[in-house]
């Protein structure tokens, strides 16, 4: 998990870079700016040479890794034109010795050498950037106008100017268009966009991911997202007080590797898994979140639900789970030998019994435990009052998994009183830290970006999955995939936490890769839960 900056401790990291490691605050724009040149140069193939690249340039820092960036590209044989956005003398610090420096190869290039270094002067952009012309020349369209800094939004020309590249989304012809750090216009703390801004098709995020680089919707305007280390020590990131921190393929495989097959495996070993779920109205629900876990990778699986969605639920459950009900003798037994229970699937707990069954899972339990869907009630204004269950029950680990409703739900009771944000749809990852630190839990509110909260305080956004994963049965084939996993993990001794981080980016994984097999509007939760296949074996 990499941990994600606001603009205050991204300018704390580098003034310590520089006081404490006396690392020249230049080396790290001319750092910065060689990173940005190797990802545009794997994106047009593995060579600039004799490619057309704009570079808008602002006056601070973000325009002093472009004046640089421009240096370097033409130095490997780039044709490059910089579009001065400020005059000359409002430029200041190592971004006028960068201006600096490129101005005189500029000045003392012999003609007719190729390639080629253009200025768009200030005073004359505004007819250089008439029409659509400047952004269909082009290979690509650097944005170096604003970094980190920006609280306001864009005006005049460059409102003007993002507005236009906007209406190009749909060219084919158009260049290819790079951010660096974060797309102008954008503030950098806030996943909410303040105004007009660039849209890029890649940005390369500088030492640290910023809030917008990776919440919605602001993130949308990103595009593909590479993060850049430009020399500062991984310790004074770490420093940082920030508690929201983006999951990485990294967190994934190392989470396989410990949960990797031995050649003494077999299936007590590697963890059962107990799902309570299912109605007569219900059954698929159940069926989807058991043929789910069991495609994750746990030993064994019981399906218990009630008496009257049995057989319905039978004919469509894969063999290899163990079908029982709630109301039966096996049902103590099937709960004590399990490793991890999820529980609300498909149930009805408008039955009192069911109700009564979920609640006494979640308050007496002695296993992990996933709470979906109906059971989430038990946390809510239910039976005549607000329940809250004893977070800390048997020390065992619950795991929440709202969606956005049953969220606002979920925080309606007494939790709304002592809540510090407003709206917390709006403010999605201070809602979803302290509801975690307060109920002690680990909260996985579903949605665009899910935000998995832990107890602690920490909030990880998944950057996986795509919103054909917003149609009916994906919340109980997750359940199933986070009741497979937490199964292994609690059988193998591996931290819960990071547990539901692997499980969620992976199922966001199977969902990207149904979208790409079968597209957003035919892709099926079943699809999804099939594509763990090619997702495991990605990792092998």
């Amino acid at each position: 998990m990499q941990k994600v900056l606001t603009a205050a401790e991204m300018r704390e990291v580098d003034r310590l870079t520089t006081e404490r490691y006396g690392i020249p605050s230049i080396i790290l724009m001319e750092n910065a700016a060689h990173a940005v040149a190797r990802v545009i140069t794997e994106k047009l193939g593995g060579s600039v040479k004799g490619k057309s690249i704009l570079i808008l340039c602002g006056k601070g820092n973000n325009g002093g890794d472009g004046f640089a960036l421009a240096r370097i590209l033409w130095n490997q044989g780039a044709n490059v034109t910089v579009c001065m956005m400020f005059p000359d003398d409002e430029v200041s610090g190592d971004a006028a010795e960068n201006l600096r420096l490129l101005r005189r190869l500029h000045e003392n290039r012999s003609e007719p050498f190729k390639p080629t270094i253009c200025f768009a002067e200030v005073g004359t952009h505004r007819s250089f950037f008439e029409g659509l012309d400047p952004f269909l020349g082009p290979d690509v369209v650097v944005d170096a106008v604003f970094g980190t800094g920006l609280t306001r939004p864009l005006d005049g020309e460059l409102a003007l100017l993002a507005k236009q590249y906007k209406s190009l989304l749909t060219d084919e012809d158009r260049p290819l268009f790079v951010s660096i750090d974060i797309p102008s216009g954008l503030d950098s703390d806030s996943p909410e966009p303040i105004g007009e801004s660039f849209a890029a098709d890649v940005t390369v995020s500088l030492t640290g991911t910023k809030p917008a680089n990776v919440l919605p919707p602001a993130f949308r305007l990103n595009g593909e997202l590479f993060l850049a280390n430009i020399g500062s020590p991984p310790e004074l990131i770490d420093e940082q007080p920030s508690q929201l921190y983006l999951a990485e393929r990294e967190d994934a495989e190392q989470w396989l590797r410990r949960a990797e097959f031995s050649a003494d495996s077999y299936k007590n070993k590697r963890g059962h898994a107990l799902i309570v779920a299912g109605s007569a109205d219900y059954a698929g629900a159940a069926v989807l979140a058991g043929n789910a876990a069991m495609r994750s990778g746990a030993g064994l699986v019981t399906l218990a639900c009630p008496s009257d969605a049995k057989a319905e639920i039978a004919a469509r459950l894969v063999p290899e789970v163990i079908l029982s009900t709630i109301d039966s003798s096996e049902f103590a037994s099937h709960l004590e030998r399990a490793d991890a229970v999820a529980v609300g699937c498909g149930l009805d707990v408008n039955d009192p019994a069911v109700l009564r069954i979920v609640r006494g899972l979640i308050e007496d339990r002695k296993k992990p435990t996933i709470v979906d869907a109906g059971a989430l009630s038990v946390f809510s204004s239910v039976a005549g009052g607000y329940v809250q269950p004893p977070a800390t029950a048997g020390g065992s680990d619950l795991i929440l998994t709202p969606h956005e409703g049953e969220f606002l739900r979920l925080i309606a009771g007494p939790q709304a009183a002592s809540l510090q944000v407003s709206d917390p749809l709006k403010d999605r990852v201070t809602a979803v830290g302290e509801f975690a630190v307060r109920n002690n839990c680990i909260l996985v509110l579903k949605g665009e970006r899910v935000l998995i909260g832990s107890p602690d305080g920490h909030v990880v956004v998944n950057p996986t999955g795509n919103s054909g994963l917003g149609k009916a049965g994906n919340g109980d084939t997750l359940a199933g995939i986070l009741a497979g996993f937490v199964a292994q993990a609690a059988r193998m001794k591996i931290d819960i936490f990071e547990t539901v981080v692997a499980a969620v980016y992976i199922a966001g994984m199977a969902g990207d890769i149904a979208e790409k097999n079968f597209g957003k509007r035919v892709m099926t939760a079943s699809d999804v839960r099939e594509c763990l296949v090619e997702v495991f074996a990605e990792f092998k």
